[in-house]
């Protein structure tokens, strides 16, 4: 190790207290129940960083997969949510690499650094969610394993009356939507064909996805690279009759660069589902509204949320929203949400849901990379 990066990990190692306190102030604004477990944990990944800035990427990879694998167990465990520790990892992130900008060390030297911070941040972070997936992946096997066995019953029901349904409507709709497209043709100045065929299509693409949840897997596509961005108004066009019905205003704000990779077919179900849902509760609101937004948060992780100001989710149902059969409402069969969960940890994300009196947001956060 040169001197001068000696001299570097010296000077970080000296201004231990001020980026640690200025990191857990940062943290204030979490929750009680996080700000304790939070500023224990900044000190140790605060130490490991600095004793590995001069180590090789290899050896910073094989700790923090141990270490990434310890916090997913720990958050796990304790129900703590991945996306307050990205915010966390964030903070940290900005506020030392903000201290060796204010150094009198030399860019070349600074440059060399915060590469080096970079990787380890993004690698803890890619460790630590991926672990928690597949930690989350096997509660949901598990519990799935331990379903009553009425509730077994109901979904081997479910799974043979959508399918009758299915072929007891699609033949009908079918013809239907035809002779819509025939009217288009003729007629092209007949009012309200547009919307009708767009309703049609949107009954016939319920009717499947209503068949897709009642099965507890999900067929398997290869994985493809999309855009978040237009995959929300994708869906946010198809659901406008229904939008304009409740009369909401609905406002998509995600970054164009906003792509992963996976199931964009999958990831339409996400969306329609969450937005149907958020339709659902904001009617008879005074203003209803959904808000979508979407940004690289940090770098390596999307975070999408989707927010409806419709009543607040009692909190005795709140943890267990993702569960099947629990849902609110008096004809939901409590599949949407569950199906929803399952496809995002298949990703190796993590879907959340955070309630207010003002607002109810449902966070995905996914690996860009």
């Amino acid at each position: 190790m040169g001197s001068n990066r000696e001299m570097t990990i010296h000077f970080l190692s000296s201004q231990q207290g001020t980026i640690i306190s200025k990191w857990k102030d940062e943290l204030l604004h979490l929750p009680d129940g996080y700000i304790g477990y939070f500023k224990g944990e900044v000190e140790n990944i605060f130490n490991l960083l600095v004793d590995q800035l001069g180590t090789t990427d290899t050896d910073i990879e094989d700790v923090l997969k141990v270490i990434g694998k310890k916090i997913a167990s720990d958050r796990a465990n304790k129900q703590l949510n991945m996306e307050i520790f990205f915010s966390s990892i964030s903070i940290g992130r900005s506020t030392i690499i903000e201290h060796l900008l204010n150094s009198n060390v030399s860019m070349e030297e600074v440059s060399g650094l915060i590469k080096q911070i970079n990787i380890y941040f993004d690698q803890l972070i890619q460790f630590a969610s991926s672990h928690y997936s597949e930690l989350k992946i096997k509660e949901l096997d598990e519990r799935y394993q331990f379903i009553s066995p009425d509730h077994k019953d109901r979904l081997t029901l479910l799974g043979q009356m959508t399918s009758s349904f299915v072929h007891e409507f699609r033949n009908p709709l079918t013809s239907i939507m035809g002779f819509i497209q025939l009217l288009q043709a003729e007629q092209p100045e007949t009012k309200y064909l547009g919307i009708i065929s767009k309703e049609l299509d949107q009954l016939n693409y319920r009717i499947t996805q209503f068949l897709n949840m009642s099965k507890k897997e999900t067929s398997e596509s290869p994985p493809e690279l999309f855009s978040i961005s237009r995959l929300a108004n994708e869906v946010i066009e198809f659901l406008y009759p229904s939008i304009l019905e409740v009369n909401a205003s609905i406002t998509c704000n995600v970054a164009d660069d906003a792509v992963i990779t996976g199931s964009e077919e999958e990831f339409r179900q996400v969306l329609l589902n969450i937005i149907l849902n958020a339709l659902d509760v904001v009617t008879g609101m005074p203003s209803p509204a959904i808000y979508i937004s979407g940004s690289e948060c940090p770098p390596g992780i999307l975070t999408l949320n989707i927010s409806n100001n419709g009543p607040k989710i009692p909190e005795e149902v709140l943890p267990n929203i993702f569960e099947p059969f629990i849902t609110t409402k008096k004809r939901g069969t409590g599949l949407g949400l569950f199906v929803c969960k399952e496809i995002v940890l298949k990703h190796k994300g993590t879907l959340s849901c955070h309630s207010t009196d003002f607002l109810t947001t449902f966070s995905i956060q996914l690996q860009t990379k």
